[in-house]
């Protein structure tokens, strides 16, 4: 008896597109050369975007090893505008980029996928980090836009989690560039219409040329941040119709948290109004005529929002420094201020010791020749250089030495 002769074994048939689905993208505007060219100031707005992030993020950590600058007085204000016009420009040039690279979430794997090969590994590297760039970048740029118009639908913290995603996306967009980079390279120093990394099925012409997709793609990201800086830049505020804040509000500067919001009423800063200046065992008490009695300093500062919204006052009121000194503070120590507020975060912040001892920090008393309305934190309010706006504390009651 012979035995019986072994079932052949079908050699692996390499996969090609997936009939029906990728080759309905036949549009050449679909290509290598126009994703590498928008991609590459998408880099550039999401590098923007995250040094400046990390910049405002460090500006509000209380234990900071090098101290946050007080000058430029304007820095903190140029920073968070250039944050937010980073991040509108990246909308338009994100959707972009992803309708050109779309046709690739349905191409095939390569085989073998039984073995390991350069080939599965890269494009697993780069399938995974694109899963996780455009995930994260989404959600950076949809909460940042939500973040702007002061909405909260979510109850996790918005600082924390914008800070931890951004280091998400950044971490991916670099992994993505390294997997791309011999393609990116080679688009690059091509013609803009070469074909060599177009997909076999992009064969298309497209309604219109790469070229006009491109200028097309650079005039929406430049109006998105035409609509929108005028909340930091006050002769755009007139076409800026998309910028939530426009530097108009009461008394000529815009409020972000009501006297109503912080659950603060007028009754608090009447008559029985009180500032503590502590420093150990040693307290000064001041009402608001006593505060008004010393001397007083004028300066013109600007207000400044994470939301990216700023706007420049002339402020009155009497230099934190002259007021730690009625209590013998050393140069250097920070400074706890507590709110009157009983609703909302931020009601203690710490005030660095180098804030303190600027002479253009503040317990500001009036804002542009008039005195500080309710809303923006009247009886007295911080207003320091260069600081940002959430710890521009308002209804001041308490100034405590820590050191």
């Amino acid at each position: 008896m012979t035995a019986p002769e072994p079932t052949p074994v079908p050699s692996p048939v390499p996969r090609g597109p997936r009939p029906g689905v990728e080759e309905r993208f036949t549009s050449r505007l679909r290509s290598a050369a126009v994703a590498a060219r928008v991609g590459l100031w998408l880099g550039v707005c999401f590098g923007v975007a995250f040094l400046t992030g990390l910049l405002s993020h460090y500006a509000q950590v209380p234990d900071q090893p090098v101290a946050f600058p007080t000058v430029p007085v304007w820095g903190y204000r140029v920073s968070q505008g250039i944050h937010v016009a980073a991040g509108s420009a990246a909308v338009p040039l994100l959707l972009v980029k992803l309708w050109t690279v779309y046709p690739r979430l349905f191409e095939a794997l390569p085989r073998p996928l039984t073995r390991p090969s350069r080939a599965l590994l890269a494009t697993s590297l780069e399938r995974g980090s694109i899963a996780v760039l455009v995930a994260s970048a989404i959600f950076q740029l949809a909460s940042g836009l939500v973040n702007i118009t002061q909405w909260y639908p979510w109850g996790f913290s918005f600082r924390t989690s914008h800070y931890a995603l951004a280091w998400v996306a950044i971490g991916a967009l670099v992994v993505h560039v390294a997997v791309k980079l011999p393609v990116i390279r080679d688009v690059l120093g091509a013609p803009l219409e070469a074909s060599a990394h177009d997909r076999p099925t992009a064969t298309g012409p497209g309604p219109v040329s790469r070229r006009t997709l491109l200028r097309g793609t650079w005039a929406a990201a430049g109006a998105a941040v035409l609509l929108t800086a005028g909340a930091t830049v006050p002769w755009l505020r007139r076409v800026s119709v998309l910028a939530v804040r426009t530097g108009e509000g009461p008394q000529g500067v815009p409020v972000n948290r009501s006297a109503r919001a912080a659950g603060v009423t007028a009754a608090m800063g009447g008559a029985s109004y009180r500032l503590e200046v502590v420093r150990g065992d040693r307290v000064v008490s001041l009402s608001r005529a006593d505060l008004a009695g010393l001397a007083q300093r004028s300066r013109t500062l600007p207000i400044a929002c994470v939301e990216g919204w700023s706007a420049s006052g002339t402020w009155t009121g009497v230099p934190v420094r002259a007021l730690l000194d009625l209590v013998g503070a050393p140069a250097g120590g920070d400074v706890r201020v507590v709110s009157l507020q009983t609703r909302r975060a931020n009601a203690v912040t710490v005030l660095p010791g180098n804030f303190a001892d600027s002479p253009d920090a503040l317990l500001a008393l009036s804002l542009n020749g008039e005195p500080l309305s309710l809303d923006h934190g009247s009886p007295a309010r911080i207003i320091a250089p260069d600081r940002p706006g959430v710890l521009q504390t308002k209804w001041v009651t308490r100034l405590e030495v820590l050191a």
